[in-house]
């Protein structure tokens, strides 16, 4: 945990900015995988952490604004439980590191929100993205389950993702760390890929790492032989010589902060000359978008350059034609590209990502694309001093979207979609790294690690 003071401050300017009722943060329960006592890894609510920083399972936190009181919910550890975990600190001793004082048993949550409800006070809490809290709203705040959505406090969104966007210096130390982590588990996916070792051989060795660090991984692991497809994890598919490596993976530190780094290297160690050429064009491509990051620009426009990009590296090579700016604008390069540039990281490897992406990544004036690709971009807005984001351009050959898109006649102007069969089996390529929004610009979070693709092989080689 951080200072207690660390907590407090949260609160406080969250009870000033919401300004009355009641906020409503359920934290999150154990949940099993296959019966009850065999349970996944408990991973805490974010949004909990954030203003409370107890990472165990079972607490609901209820700030009553109108009457200025913070309770905390929670039952004690029976003896019969302990028993099974060993001892661990009282409920009270742990709300202290917070510097929370009102600890009460969860049998009483139910009177104090029924009795809100009575008295028709309003209730703000965030979209639950868990069925069983889903059932606990309802259950609370007496309403169908099919309401509870509908009565998700947008003044409550909007007050989270004002503080959780932008990170302070504690928090920036502490995705530091977890993209070092992540640096390692790129290190030992180089170090391991070869001929005949499968995905999912590599893809666990990694996870060992980030558990060894302290913590665990943010995502599942991509690691794939098939870049093409832009999420694929791993398979007991063994790579052979001549095939690249497409590693997306991220590491959650003790302190739940994520990082999220995606490098792709070559299974023989050399990159092809057909494999460098699109390499250098997606590097070229992240380079620019690197370097223009900064306060005040919309990462749509980032992204935009980075899709220009993009397709001037592929029109240099035959397989696209024309302008490259009337192609992006046409949507040409989707085929390509179909996924945004990048997202915002913090505690969740895709931060805040259940409170709306109309709310983290756009606003009033700014929205979301509907258009393929674009539609896909998580995050569109102005950047602003303190955000940590991702950089991700990419290059996908998907014989099926290739397909599918020639049969339809789509952007015969701008693609040259005989070219494209030589492809069919390269796969595909990504660079990805996290940046700080700062003053002047922008800083690269983590120790250097290698990118272009020269220092990847000479790193290999090393």
């Amino acid at each position: 945990m951080f200072a207690k003071e660390t907590y407090i401050n949260r609160r406080n300017r969250l009870q000033s900015d919401m300004g009355g009722g009641i906020i409503l943060l359920p934290g999150n329960d154990d949940s099993g995988m296959n019966y009850r006592d065999n349970i996944y890894p408990f991973r805490q609510d974010s949004s909990f952490l954030y203003f409370i920083g107890l990472d165990r399972p079972g607490l609901t936190f209820v700030l009553d604004i109108d009457n200025n009181r913070e309770i905390l919910f929670g039952n004690e550890a029976t003896v019969e439980e302990i028993m099974w975990t060993g001892p661990v600190d009282t409920l009270a001793s742990a709300a202290a590191r917070a510097g929370l004082t009102d600890i009460r048993p969860l049998s009483q949550l139910d009177h104090l929100l029924s009795q809100a409800v009575q008295q028709h006070r309003p209730v703000h809490y965030l979209p639950p993205y868990r069925p069983e809290h889903t059932l606990k709203l309802a259950a609370w705040l007496d309403m169908p389950v099919a309401a509870v959505s509908q009565g998700v406090s947008v003044p409550l969104v909007k007050a989270v993702i004002r503080q959780r966007a932008i990170k302070s210096t504690e928090e920036i130390a502490e995705i530091e760390t977890a993209v070092n982590t992540t640096i390692d588990m790129q290190l030992k996916a180089m170090e391991l890929a070869a001929a005949g070792v499968t995905e999912t051989e590599i893809a666990g060795r990694l996870q060992a790492v980030a558990i060894a660090a302290g913590g665990n991984i943010s995502f599942p692991v991509i690691l794939t032989a098939n870049g093409q497809f832009l999420h694929n994890h791993p398979h007991k598919t063994a790579f052979r010589d001549g095939q690249l490596v497409l590693c997306d993976c991220g590491a959650e530190n003790a302190m739940r902060y994520a990082g999220d780094l995606t490098r792709t290297h070559p299974v023989n160690k050399t990159f092809s000359t057909a494999q460098r050429e699109i390499y250098d064009i997606v590097y070229n491509a992240y380079k620019a978008a690197a370097d223009a990051v900064r306060p005040g620009i919309r990462y749509k426009d980032v992204h935009l350059l980075a899709c220009e990009q993009l397709a001037a590296g592929l029109i240099s090579l035959g397989l696209m034609k024309g302008d490259a700016k009337e192609a992006v604008a046409a949507g040409a390069h989707a085929l390509f590209f179909p996924c945004g540039l990048g997202h915002m990281l913090g505690m969740d490897v895709h931060d805040m990502e259940n409170l709306g992406e109309e709310y983290v990544g756009y606003t009033e004036h700014l929205k979301k694309s509907t258009d393929f690709g674009l539609k896909s971009l998580r995050l569109g807005r102005e950047l602003e001093e303190g955000f940590v984001l991702t950089i991700e351009p990419g290059i996908y050959f998907n014989p099926l979207l290739n397909a599918a898109w020639r049969a339809e006649g789509k952007h015969l102007a701008f693609i040259n979609y005989d070219k494209l069969a030589a492809y069919d089996n390269f796969g595909g390529v990504r660079i990805e790294d996290d940046f700080l929004i700062t003053a002047g610009g922008s800083r690269m979070l983590g120790r250097p690690f290698a990118t272009t693709a020269t220092e990847i092989e000479d790193l290999i080689a090393s």
